[in-house]
């Protein structure tokens, strides 16, 4: 079953090396695996012999000569010898996060370099192409928009991964770490619409899979665009304001699609110039599609820091406003305050002590220049 179908990993064999297992019919291997996915990681047979390991990490490993797809299962080992038996013909081995033991004997069965199978394992590598001899090893990072109600100061709204591809001169292997940027369709595509593409080798594969990473770099900045806008709208909006919090947590995650999308400019360069002309120009539209993301990033970052600023200016008027009403509530406070302290001295002689109206005027005096004193602040926009 290919990687379109299932999106499972295959087995591998029970000694050191990858089994060789003859080609069945898709009509047979489709409940096996299946039955294998329903008894986890054991991978146990469903009469209860449980001698099989648990599921490796190959979502689909196939064989293609003048861009056709040849039928059957292959091992990873005999995968390479049927390639190789075709002038023009290659192997694409899928994998999604392989263990190290998986990961080094692919390694040493296609010839790959040690260094280059430690980063495929970590998948914790900067966006960067490498040259092995024969074999190019391109690393990206993938990108995917988290769906989300509303931003807070823990929404995540950028999730990242990995996609690494050795290239050489009759496989291609890609290894994917993370659920963003799947490749099932990327090879259904190939294998049906555009056949023409795949006869150009591996490195046609090479392009097609960094298309579909870059063109999740857009997909993901046009989403992120219109939260930011929300963003926006909540700062400048007359009813409650983004907090400073979610706005921070906004910037974290503009940073984090920044680091998958800018330093993956270089590596493209050389891809363009390295590539047979044939290919390079397919490689030239998706640096076109990526270096208008990063144009995009950019101006995001930009505008994050505008309404950043934004917002903390709202904070420091919000609080000189709270800070003006109550000094003027003080100020009216004050009066009362003063009259209270001068009439509650009790001197015997104070010239309105004996008089009978001396308590209603007090208290006249003291509303009449409250009042005048709450109008003078209202006029002056204090209260």
């Amino acid at each position: 079953m290919s990687e379109r179908e299932s999106g499972t990993p295959g087995t591998p064999g029970t000694s050191g090396t990858w089994s060789r297992n003859k080609p069945l019919s898709r009509a047979f291997t489709a409940p096996v695996r299946a039955m294998n996915r329903f008894l986890g990681a054991n991978g146990e047979h469903p009469d209860g012999s449980g001698g099989r390991p648990a599921a490796s990490s190959i979502v689909d490993c196939g064989v293609y000569v003048a861009g056709k797809r040849l039928a059957g299962e292959f091992s990873p080992d005999e995968a390479l010898r049927v390639a190789c038996s075709h002038e023009d013909g290659f192997v694409w081995l899928g994998l999604h996060e392989p263990s190290q033991e998986e990961m080094a004997a692919i390694g040493h069965t296609y010839g790959l370099h040690e260094l280059a199978v430690e980063d495929a394992v970590k998948a914790e590598q900067r966006p960067k192409l490498e040259n092995f001899g024969a074999v190019h090893f391109l690393v990206m990072r993938t990108a995917r928009y988290v769906p989300h109600h509303e931003i807070t100061e823990t929404s995540q709204v950028v999730e990242t991964g990995q996609m690494m591809i050795f290239v050489g001169e009759q496989f291609v292997i890609t290894v994917r770490h993370g659920d963003a940027s799947e490749l099932g369709s990327v090879r259904a595509d190939l294998e049906t619409e555009r056949a023409a593409l795949l006869e150009q080798g591996p490195w046609a594969v090479a392009y097609a899979v960094t298309d579909r990473v870059v063109d999740h770099y857009v997909l993901v900045a046009d989403q992120v665009e219109a939260d930011l806008d929300i963003i926006e709208e909540g700062v400048f909006s007359r009813g409650a304001a983004s907090p400073i919090q979610a706005i921070y947590q906004m910037k974290r995650e503009l940073v984090e699609f920044r680091r998958a999308v800018v330093p993956l400019q270089r590596p493209l360069a050389m891809i363009v110039a390295i590539v047979p002309k044939r290919i390079g120009k397919y490689f030239r539209d998706v640096q076109d599609h990526l270096t208008r993301t990063v144009e995009q990033v950019s101006s995001f970052d930009d505008l994050l820091n505008s309404i950043l600023q934004a917002r903390l200016a709202q904070v420091t008027v919000d609080q000189n406003n709270d800070m003006r009403k109550i000094a003027a509530w003080a100020g009216i406070a004050t009066v009362w305050a003063a009259g209270a302290g001068i009439y509650g001295m009790n001197f015997p002689n104070m010239p309105e002590f004996k008089w009978m109206y001396s308590y209603p005027a007090w208290w006249a005096l003291i509303v009449l220049v409250s009042v005048l004193l709450y109008r003078a602040f209202r006029r002056n926009g204090w209260l």
